[in-house]
């Protein structure tokens, strides 16, 4: 069953979008064979006719179904049209107009030199125009369609355009009230990369029920989209801005003087128009569309506003740069480990921590933190009404000064973060192995952490090469420096390390004495601890704790593990009974048992 079409634009919009790929009246594949054959022809005359007129625009080879527009419109002679000739578009610019009479004769020279049956139309951009302002829309049509043998930059945004003309006709119909081209294409002034400006008026009279807002941000998301495709059909790289109006909102505003749509009016060239915006061009030209009073004493009170408006963005400007200064100082403060200071005390603070106990910073870039907080606090008090634009200059420079600065501190400050670190994880560390094996250098602290507690299983083996590494890590900072993420990754193993010796140094308080305490040997070299008390027995590896209970091997923790050394107020036993033998013997195979 066929889709029912929606018959308003409201309706339009709420169907979906309904997009297709823009449909092609030509064969690509055929076009662009049929031109190949004639391009070595076309290439010849082209060089030809730019070696002699360089100011040339373009060169395009108009499509086939076109050409009887084109020769209706000049009126060729007969023979002319049954002798069936390529017709090609030659584009120079509207200075050169009066000159056409001459150029004529010498490209008919160039043709017969070339020797092919070509007949060329020269036009000027504002010919071209022209067509849009008789609302001879199928001309312009053509000249976009048409295959470009030499092109300035001209052809291919006008080409550019006419695309997503298409493609917004084709999806709104009967709705488009005018699609109108301006800007510097139009005036002439355009690069070849210009952008191309774009005004697109959609009739909403027969819109009821949904917000004037509602609907021009759906038409704006619908046409911007079209954006997209058009420029990969055209293959330029030309911005097509768009603008898209209401046309009860658009009217208001020519009606109200607005000085946009007066330049847009006096300007744009419809690609096109039902009738609307033809008429509106030329009421201007004849000087019928006038400003109202109220328009002219709302454009003059913007006069007034100037002023005001330059001075709070001068203002701005100052508040902007106190964030500029405020903001990076804190930042350091917290780097420093210290809680960032609000902006009220942030000078004082600074002049205390940086300025006097780390003497990092100098006086005179205290006096610039100290001058941003004063102006802000000026400014929030509303006794600082101006702040002029030399003024804005001068505190930039300091700003600048004092940035750099900060970047610079920042470095400094983070050295001396790591090398404090570093110095305050090495001395933990080897601490808790002087605590264990004695007052002795770290070389043989390093030797016995080795021998008696990663190789009797007490401590895990990746501990054995961080330990060298906490061992280094104070040179290592001090000497050509880590980066952050090296120091953050040595900060983690030497906390590791740390919390293993802790862990090993608490389970050796909770054993001080040897009795009732034995060492599991099985699988070759591996260790384990085996606890005995009168209830329950405990095995104590790597820092896993069990228990033997009920005959089995269950999980058991440090808490009760201490409780159990409480209960039994810390007395061990030393007899091993068949069962906790039996138990062991399942659990580790073939072990000894020493004290």
């Amino acid at each position: 069953m066929e889709e029912k079409k929606p018959n308003n634009l409201g309706g339009q919009l709420n169907a979906g979008r309904g997009y297709e790929p823009a449909p092609q009246k030509v064969d690509p594949k055929k076009a662009a064979e049929e031109f190949e054959k004639v391009r070595t022809k076309l290439d010849e005359f082209k060089k030809k006719v730019i070696k002699k007129y360089n100011y040339t625009i373009a060169i395009s080879l108009l499509p086939g179904q076109a050409c009887v527009l084109f020769e209706e419109d000049e009126q060729l002679p007969k023979e002319v049209i049954d002798s069936k000739p390529m017709h090609v578009l030659l584009l120079i610019p509207e200075e050169h107009y009066k000159d056409i009479p001459k150029i004529k004769p010498e490209i008919l020279k160039i043709v017969k030199e070339v020797g092919e049956n070509i007949w060329v139309h020269i036009k000027t951009p504002v010919d071209l125009w022209n067509y849009g302002l008789d609302s001879k829309f199928e001309f312009l049509d053509a000249v976009s369609a048409s295959f470009p043998v030499f092109d300035s930059g001209l052809l291919g945004a006008f080409r550019l355009a006419n695309i997503h003309k298409s493609l917004v006709l084709r999806k709104f119909e009967k709705y488009v009230a005018s699609y109108v081209i301006a800007g510097s294409l139009v005036r002439g002034t355009a690069s070849k990369d210009s952008d191309v400006d774009i005004f697109v008026v959609i009739d909403d009279t027969d819109v009821k029920r949904m917000p004037r807002l509602e609907l021009l941000e759906k038409l704006r998301g619908i046409i911007y989209d079209y954006i997209r495709e058009a420029n990969a059909l055209a293959g330029v790289k030309n911005v097509l801005n768009v603008q898209v109006y209401l046309l009860t909102d658009f009217w208001m505003s020519v009606k109200d003087a607005h000085p946009v749509m007066f330049t847009f009016i006096r300007d744009g060239i419809p690609l096109y128009d039902r009738g609307t915006f033809i008429p509106w061009k030329l009421l201007l030209q004849m000087g019928k569309i006038k400003p109202i009073t109220e328009a002219i004493d709302l454009y003059m009170k913007e006069g007034d506003r100037t002023n005001e408006l330059v001075n709070r963005r001068l203002m701005d400007c100052m508040v902007d740069v106190y964030y500029g200064v405020v903001t990076p100082t804190q930042a350091l403060m917290m780097l420093l480990g210290e809680a960032p200071p609000v902006p009220k005390h942030l000078a004082e603070e600074v002049k205390k921590v940086l300025v006097d106990r780390e003497k990092l910073m100098s006086e005179s870039d205290l006096k610039t933190l100290a001058k941003a907080v004063y102006l802000f606090k000026q400014y929030e008090y509303g006794k600082l009404k101006e702040f002029s634009g030399k003024e804005v200059d001068e505190f930039m420079k300091e700003f600048q000064s004092y940035n750099k600065m900060i970047k610079g501190l920042r470095a400094k400050i983070e050295k001396r973060v790591q090398e404090k670190t570093a110095v305050e994880l090495n001395k933990e560390a080897f601490g808790l192995l002087k605590t264990f094996f004695g007052n002795k250098n770290e070389k043989l602290l390093v030797k016995e952490f080795d021998e008696k507690l990663v190789k009797k299983g007490k401590i895990q083996q990746r501990f054995r090469h961080i330990v060298h590494d906490v061992a280094n890590f104070p040179k290592k900072v001090k000497g050509k420096g880590m980066s952050q993420k090296e120091v953050d990754s040595a900060k983690k193993d030497a906390i590791e390390l740390i919390d293993s010796l802790t862990e090993y140094g608490q389970r050796a308080d909770l054993i001080s004495t040897r009795r009732g305490s034995m060492e599991i040997t099985y699988s070759g070299n591996r260790k384990a601890e085996l606890v005995l008390f009168e209830k329950d027995s405990f095995i104590i590896e790597l820092g896993v704790i069990r228990k033997i209970h009920d005959g089995k091997l269950v999980k058991s923790s440090k808490e009760e593990f201490e409780k159990a050394l409480n209960d039994n107020k810390g007395k061990l036993i030393t007899k091993v009974s068949n069962h906790v033998f039996d138990i062991l013997k399942r659990e580790f195979g073939d072990f000894e048992l020493s004290m």
